[in-house]
C-alpha cells in the first residue's frame, strides 16, 4: 500500500481523538473470522469510556443480529454500538417520510424490516409490481436477473409515465472483501446498473438514488450526532467510502491497512487519508503474534 499520509498507531489516535468510528467488514472482520487486534481495540475503548461505534453499509441484517454474529467472533459488540445504513431510511432529514409508501426492496428479510421500521410497506415481486420507492438495501437474496428486471420495469414505467418514484440505496459500495484476493458485488453495483439506465433514457433529469451509506454524509451525521464527540475520527479500509465519506463530512479519516487497503495507492487519490494504520495490532501483539478467532 503506497500512500503519501503518515502512518500512525493506536496510541497515538487515543491521544488525539475523543471517539472512534469503526467501519465493520475489512477493518474488524471479514468473512474469515475477527481482523487482528480488532478485540483487544473494542476492550481498551470500553475499559478507558471512550465512545465509538461501528458504522456499517450493511442493510442485510438488523443491529441485534450483527452484535451476535460479532460476539460469536469474540468481539464485545452490543446493538446499540451498531449504526447501520439500513437505520437510516427512518431519518426523515435523508430519506425523506416513507410513512405508508409502497416499496420494493432488494434485499433479504431484515432489509424489508429496516423498509418497515421505517414506516414503508414493502411489496411483492411480481409482473405488475407497483410502489412509490425502489429501496435497493443489499445483494443478498436478489434473484438475479429477475428481481432487478422488475425493478427496472417499475422504474420505466413510473418515470415514462411522469411519476414519482423515490430511489433510496442503502449501500452505496461497489464491492466488499471475502478474503484476501477475493471481493464479490454489493448493493451500490446493483444500483450503478439502473442509473446507468437511467443517465441513457432521461438524460437531463437528474435522477438518481439517494445514497444513505458511506461515503454519504448521512451516517457520518447521525454517527456523531449519536457519540456527541467533538474529535471523532473514522477507521475504514476503503478510500472511496470510507476515508472519502469521512472528509466530506468534514472528520479526519485513517485508512487501515486490512480488507480491501492491500495494494491500493494514494498517490493518484482525490481524496488523501488523514492518517493510515498498518493494521490495529499494537507493536507488543504483533511481537507474539496472535492467531485470529475463525468464523463458527
Amino acid at each position: 500500500m503506497r500512500t503519501l499520509a503518515p502512518l500512525t498507531d493506536l496510541a497515538s489516535l487515543r491521544r488525539r481523538y475523543d471517539a472512534f468510528l469503526l467501519d465493520a467488514y475489512g477493518v474488524l472482520v471479514d468473512k474469515q473470522g475477527a481482523l487482528p487486534g480488532a478485540g483487544d481495540l473494542i476492550h481498551d475503548l470500553n475499559r478507558d469510556g471512550c465512545p465509538w461505534l461501528v458504522v456499517t453499509n450493511s442493510a442485510s441484517r438488523l443491529p441485534e443480529t450483527l452484535s451476535a454474529e460479532f460476539n460469536a467472533l469474540g468481539l464485545a459488540i452490543p446493538p446499540e454500538r451498531i449504526l447501520t445504513s439500513g437505520a437510516l431510511l427512518a431519518d426523515v432529514g435523508w430519506a425523506g417520510d416513507l410513512d405508508g409508501v409502497r416499496a420494493l426492496v432488494l434485499g433479504p428479510a431484515a432489509s424489508r424490516c429496516y423498509a418497515e421500521r421505517a414506516g414503508a410497506i414493502p411489496v411483492h415481486f411480481d409482473e405488475d409490481v407497483e410502489a412509490e420507492a425502489i429501496i435497493i438495501a443489499d445483494q443478498r437474496d436478489v434473484c438475479w436477473p429477475d428481481h432487478l428486471d422488475l425493478a427496472l420495469s417499475l422504474l420505466v414505467r413510473r418515470l415514462d409515465a411522469g411519476q414519482p418514484l423515490r430511489l433510496l440505496l442503502c449501500n452505496p459500495d461497489l464491492i466488499y472483501p471475502v478474503r484476501p484476493g477475493r471481493v464479490g458485488l454489493t448493493a451500490g453495483s446493483l444500483a450503478a446498473i439502473l442509473e446507468a439506465v437511467i443517465r441513457e433514457r432521461w438524460p437531463d433529469q437528474g435522477i438518481g438514488f439517494t445514497r444513505l451509506g458511506k461515503p454519504s454524509r448521512a451516517i457520518f451525521d447521525a454517527a456523531t450526532r449519536q457519540l456527541g464527540a467533538t474529535r471523532p475520527v473514522m477507521l475504514g479500509d476503503q478510500l472511496a467510502t470510507d476515508i472519502a465519506g469521512a472528509r466530506a463530512a468534514g472528520l479526519d479519516a485513517v485508512l487501515v491497512g486490512t480488507g480491501l487497503a492491500p495494494g491500493v495507492s494514494t498517490r493518484e487519490a482525490r481524496v488523501q487519508p488523514t492518517w493510515v494504520l498498518p493494521s490495529l495490532m499494537t507493536s507488543e501483539k504483533k511481537a507474539v503474534g496472535v492467531s485470529r478467532p475463525r468464523v463458527l
